[in-house]
């Protein structure tokens, strides 16, 4: 999509060197392509990718997404286990009954 407005774009500065309108039309076609094109595809990447390592209820978007996500919570786990030791072996404690 994105080399199809470029070369449209291109093309409509190349007419735009007889006739200024056409410029006028090819940064119309960028700028909806930056406010609405391009837009709504990062959207749907940066909302899997946005999802903290605390929602457990989210469907990872790939096996990959959803490694790096269980390993950054079980190394935000391990830090915790070592900066709090009493505070992670009552809640040991606690789970186990």
């Amino acid at each position: 999509m994105g080399t199809i407005v470029i070369s449209g774009t291109a093309v409509l500065v190349l007419f735009g060197f007889g006739n200024h309108v056409w410029w006028l039309a090819a940064v119309a076609v960028l700028f909806l392509y930056v406010q609405y094109g391009r837009d709504s595809s990062s959207k749907t990447s940066s909302s899997s990718s946005s999802t903290g390592g605390s929602s457990s209820g989210a469907t990872p978007s790939s096996y990959r997404a959803y490694r790096d996500r269980r390993d950054k919570q079980a190394k935000w786990e391990r830090r915790y286990q070592r900066e709090r030791p009493l505070e992670s072996r009552r809640q040991a404690r606690e789970k186990s009954k």
